[in-house]
């Protein structure tokens, strides 16, 4: 066990929203230390998003990143002998994480022209309700509910 937890970074606000969260979006996007490429990504699919729906794209964003965001998760646990899946609550910092990378990593398997387009359909099929990302975060629910029997295993 660590003595003490790592110190955690300050992230400041990117330029156009002043959101931190964009930022940690953003972080997560970017591929080999290119953050300016990933802003530009971002930004662009956030004019596609203003472009397509003619609404806010940061509310967007925000309603695809709530939709994504799972509540609980199993973790397998061994228990004499035999291996359970234990629905366990997820802490807030790593729910936003998984609803980010979960977003982004099926905007990267959706078939389109450009990564900037991927996202913003990724995304608005998101803020609907729709999309791999919010089917992955039911199924992830489904299978919480379906082991709730096992919740008392947990530590």
């Amino acid at each position: 066990m660590r003595k003490r937890k790592p110190r955690l970074r300050i992230i400041t606000p990117d330029p156009r929203f002043g959101d931190v969260m964009v930022t940690r979006f953003v972080n997560n996007l970017m591929l080999r230390g290119k953050k300016s490429l990933a802003y530009r990504v971002f930004y662009d699919a956030m004019d596609i998003i203003k472009e397509r729906t003619g609404e806010d794209p940061h509310a967007i964003w925000k309603d695809a990143l709530n939709n994504a965001t799972p509540q609980v998760e199993v973790r397998s646990r061994r228990i004499g002998g035999a291996t359970f899946q234990i629905p366990t609550e997820i802490p807030g910092n790593r729910k936003l994480s998984i609803g980010m990378k979960w977003i982004i990593r099926f905007a990267r398997l959706r078939n389109g022209k450009g990564m900037a387009e991927k996202l913003a359909a990724e995304l608005i099929a998101a803020s609907k309700g729709e999309g791999a990302a919010v089917k992955r975060r039911e199924d992830t629910h489904r299978m919480a509910e379906a082991n709730r029997a096992f919740a008392h295993f947990r530590t």
